[in-house]
């Protein structure tokens, strides 16, 4: 999967199991690309009189960071021959840490332990939540049951086409994305790759409704003609895809196609359980031109509902809220 060329992995030494770091060197090893492995600690502030009392602020923060920088070389010493991975440490906030060493140093890939949220049965912590939303580049969660070779993929797009123009084509390029690089993974696997989109009828439950009440016969009409435009779509997207990955590798993965009648918020989910999906790919920012609006609430909801690992990909255009200056 030759997109990726400068991959970064963050990870915590605490935890046992750092199985993203896996994840993370069997695709730069595949692809012999950077990697670079990462650690955010907590950041001594300076005048904390408390720790004065055993050493300097300063020293403290220097011993901190030696230790961690000592853990990650032996997290990564399995794999250094085959490779070359760099480590840092880095102080302060994870997010915030994690988002300025990509914009410094242009990661185009970001891998991560996901963490389990404890707040409202979120499935992903409060630090994979900002990642998903704010970082520039994709983000890759990998649940720590997560197998190290995956066998099911699914990868989740939108081919409903009744958005503005601009907002049109900025769905349309991600769900090149998004099918691009889940076939790529699904060739680099050897894994299953389904296929799913979502559909309503806009208006159907109106129809139906004693102001309308239309026949029912007009009604399945209309509902048919909603889903042929959405087939028809899928086939256009899916030819678009088989134009720049080839047909042979389109004939070698051989792509499930699944178009459900539904909300994607309950539909997405309930397919990933009902296939046993080990990876999501899917597109997580609905708009890139509303401020504050990182991330769309669909796209949120089923985040918050799937139990595997998720390849959560942006748009072309999308620009991270946080700057170096943060």
């Amino acid at each position: 999967m030759q997109r990726f060329k400068n991959i970064l992995c963050v990870v915590n030494t605490d935890m046992q199991n750092n199985v993203a770091v896996e994840h993370a060197v069997k695709l730069a090893e595949k692809n012999q690309v950077g990697l670079t492995v990462v650690e955010v600690i907590d950041k001594i502030v300076p005048n904390t009189t408390l720790y004065e009392r055993i050493m300097s602020p300063v020293d403290l923060q220097a011993e901190m960071i030696s230790e961690h920088q000592n853990r990650l070389q032996e997290l990564i010493s399995p794999w250094e021959k085959n490779i070359e991975i760099k480590t840092r440490v880095l102080t302060g906030i994870l997010f915030l840490e994690v988002i300025h060493e990509v914009l410094r140093n242009g990661h185009d890939l970001l891998f991560k332990t996901a963490d389990s949220g404890v707040l409202l049965n979120r499935v992903f912590g409060s630090d994979d939540m900002h990642l998903l939303r704010k970082c520039p580049c994709p983000v890759w969660l990998v649940k720590p049951e997560s197998p190290k070779t995956y066998q099911m993929i699914l990868a989740a797009v939108d081919v409903n086409d009744d958005y503005p123009s601009e907002e049109l084509n900025t769905r349309h390029s991600l769900n090149h994305q998004i099918l691009e690089i889940a076939s790529s993974l699904a060739l680099s696997e050897c894994a299953n790759l389904h296929i799913v989109h979502a559909w309503r009828a806009i208006g159907e439950g109106t129809m139906r409704g004693a102001f309308m009440a239309r026949p029912e016969e007009e009604v399945a009409s209309y509902i048919e003609e909603v889903k042929q435009q959405h087939v028809q779509n899928m086939k256009e997207l899916m030819s678009e895809t088989i134009d720049k990955l080839g047909q042979e590798a389109q004939d070698y993965i051989k792509p499930k196609k699944n178009l459900i009648k539904g909300d994607p918020r309950k539909i997405i989910p309930a397919f990933a359980e009902e296939i046993k999906a080990d990876l999501i790919v899917m597109g997580t920012v609905a708009r890139t031109g509303l401020s504050g609006f990182f991330m769309g609430n669909t796209a949120e909801t089923i985040l918050n509902q799937i139990n595997c690992s998720v390849l959560a990909i942006k748009p072309p255009g999308f620009v991270t809220p946080v700057t170096l200056d943060d």
